[in-house]
C-alpha cells in the first residue's frame, strides 16, 4: 500500500487525508478489483441512483483518468493550489447558513440554494475505499465533492435529464469511464419527452460546454463564493443553456 507516497504528506491537510484514507481503505486483489468493476457497472446500469456502486466503479476503473485529471489540475495555479491545500467540502468546512445569506447572484448563494431546493447534504459523498495512492484518492474525492457545485453553477437539475447532461460534461473533461458510461446508458433511460429535449438541446450544449469550459475540477470554488455567477461563467467560458 502507498499511503505515505502523497506529496507534502507531512503537512496537516495531507496527513489528515492519509489518516482518513487508511481508515476507509478496503484491501483487495487484482482479481477482486476486476470483479468489483464489472459488478458495480452492472448494478449501476440498472439502478443509476446507487451511489455506492457508482463510487466503486469510479475508483476501480478510473486509474488513467485520475492521472489525467491530476495533470490537468497541475497545469494551473488554482488547480495546483487545490492539490496542495486538499480542501474538503462538507458541513464542517462550508458554512451553508452564511452562503444562504449572500446576494442571490453570487456563486455561494447559487450553491446554497441548489442544495436546499434539491434536499442535498454536502455530507452525502462517500469516502474513498479502493485507492491506496493518496494523490489519486484525493482527486476522485474532490471530484465527488464538487459534483453538486458543477450542477449548481450550470443550473442543471438533479433529475435523470440533468444527471445525464452533467455526466457528459464530466466525461468529456475528466475521461472517467463511469461518467462516459453514465452519459451513454443514462440517456437510454430517459422518457420520450426528455429524450427529445436531450437530443435537441441538452446533449449539444453538454458537448460544447465540456469541450469549451475551463477544467471544472481545477476550480477552487471555496475561494469564489463572492464571485458574481455571470462573471464566473464568462471567466470559465460557460454559456448557460437556454430554450429548455
Amino acid at each position: 500500500m502507498r499511503f505515505s507516497s502523497c506529496l507534502n504528506c507531512n503537512t496537516l491537510p495531507h496527513a489528515k487525508f492519509i489518516k482518513e484514507l487508511e481508515k476507509n481503505f478496503i484491501p483487495h486483489s487484482a482479481f477482486q478489483k476486476t470483479l468489483l468493476g464489472v459488478g458495480s457497472a452492472i448494478v449501476a446500469l440498472f439502478d443509476p441512483y446507487r451511489a455506492d456502486m457508482i463510487s466503486c466503479m469510479g475508483e476501480v476503473t478510473g486509474g488513467n483518468a485520475l492521472n489525467y485529471m491530476r495533470q490537468k489540475m497541475l497545469e494551473t495555479n488554482e488547480g495546483a493550489e487545490i492539490l496542495s491545500d486538499m480542501p474538503r467540502i462538507n458541513s464542517q468546512t462550508v458554512c451553508f447558513k452564511t452562503l444562504s445569506q449572500m446576494p442571490r447572484n453570487t456563486l455561494g448563494r447559487v450553491y446554497a440554494d441548489f442544495m436546499v431546493e434539491n434536499k442535498i447534504t454536502a455530507d452525502s459523498r462517500l469516502p474513498v475505499h479502493f485507492i491506496d495512492d493518496p494523490d489519486m484518492a484525493y482527486v476522485i474525492q474532490r471530484y465527488r465533492e464538487v459534483h453538486d457545485l458543477v450542477h449548481a453553477t450550470l443550473f442543471m437539475k438533479t433529475n435523470m435529464l440533468g444527471e445525464v447532461t452533467i455526466k457528459w460534461i464530466e466525461g468529456i473533461q475528466t475521461k472517467l469511464p463511469m461518467c462516459i458510461g453514465g452519459g451513454i446508458w443514462g440517456a437510454a433511460r430517459l422518457k420520450p419527452k426528455h429524450r427529445q429535449l436531450y437530443l435537441k438541446l441538452y446533449l449539444p450544449w453538454a458537448i460544447k460546454t465540456g469541450n469549451d469550459a475551463k477544467f471544472m475540477q481545477g476550480i477552487y470554488f471555496e475561494k469564489r463564493w463572492n464571485q458574481d455567477i455571470s462573471d464566473f461563467h464568462r471567466e470559465m467560458n460557460i454559456t448557460r443553456l437556454t430554450g429548455a
